[in-house]
């Protein structure tokens, strides 16, 4: 198995707080991976690391055999490498075309400005953002809010995509179709990496998972091994007093979720300029214990 993301050893400490320790992962062409945890495992902080907007105490990232390491986020961006943020910060002024403008224009070097518009219409069509290239992003809602983060990114042209929660806030009929908005960016043959506490959306999506805890790996396998895993239902989707499984408070999962969650096979229409969020806000994951 070819790999297109590869991360080694990685570790952040934020004074005498370890973040992250050691953690390693590898990523293939066209495979969606998963990374879980509970409340303060490491994931957004170890999503940062490898987006550029924190760097490592220890460690090593190769994006398409490419040492990025050290690299800042533009020139990650431009070698293939996009992220959509869990807090969405559009340009409110502009409409919803020009803000995935940006993020083709800026998103490589050299960029022409026919082609950009090009990469951009795309983009739009690609996220069924179409019909509201004219409108005003204040106007938008969550979902079209989501949608306008990703199409973002896709201007950019990544052949990696990190996605940070992008279903957190979304109602059940929404979240569907932000799920098959993802599947069809993975069957374009773009790689994407992605954090989520709703499990029924990590169980339809993920091809693997990565559970963290405190930092550090905990398990990582097919969807129904890691859930398998003693250690994994302790630490994350927790056991009733007679043995049963409980994940549902904390994995952020209710009943309600489970059930509407569950995703068909409907076609839906179907992300970072790293430049553009170099200084994100709300619960980026920057901060110690931010970490969601």
């Amino acid at each position: 198995m070819s790999t297109v993301l590869r991360a080694t050893g990685l570790s952040k400490s934020f004074g005498g707080l370890v973040a992250v320790k050691d953690v390693s992962f590898e990523a293939a062409p066209g495979e969606i991976f998963a990374i879980i945890g509970p409340n303060g495992a490491g994931k957004t902080t170890l999503l940062n690391l490898v987006s550029g907007l924190l760097t490592p105490t220890s460690g090593r990232l190769e994006l398409l055999g490419t040492d990025i390491t050290a690299m800042p986020t533009y020139r990650r961006c431009r070698l293939g490498l996009g992220r959509a943020f869990q807090v969405v910060q559009p340009f409110p002024e502009m409409t919803v075309a020009e803000n995935v403008l940006v993020g083709a224009q800026f998103g490589s070097e050299g960029v022409s400005s026919v082609e950009a518009r090009r990469r951009a219409d795309r983009a739009l069509e690609r996220t069924g953002l179409d019909r509201l290239r004219d409108q005003p992003v204040e106007d938008l809602n969550l979902l079209q809010e989501k949608r306008l983060e990703i199409a973002r990114a896709l201007a950019t042209q990544p052949k990696v995509l990190l996605l940070d929660e992008v279903m957190a806030g979304l109602r059940p009929g929404e979240a569907r179709q932000a799920v098959e908005l993802v599947r069809g960016v993975r069957d374009e043959g773009i790689t994407v990496v992605f954090i989520e506490h709703v499990m029924p959306v990590v169980r339809d999506l993920a091809d693997r998972v990565l559970v963290m805890d405190h930092g550090s790996e905990l398990a990582r396998g097919t969807y129904a091994e890691v859930t398998s895993d003693p250690r994994v239902v302790e630490a994350y989707l927790g056991v009733e007093d007679d043995g049963s499984r409980d994940g549902a408070e904390r994995a952020g999962v209710t009943s309600a979720d489970v059930s509407s969650t569950e995703v068909p096979s409907a076609e839906v229409p179907s992300a970072e300029v790293p430049s553009v969020h170099d200084a994100p806000g709300g619960d980026t994951g920057d901060t110690p214990g931010k970490d969601a």
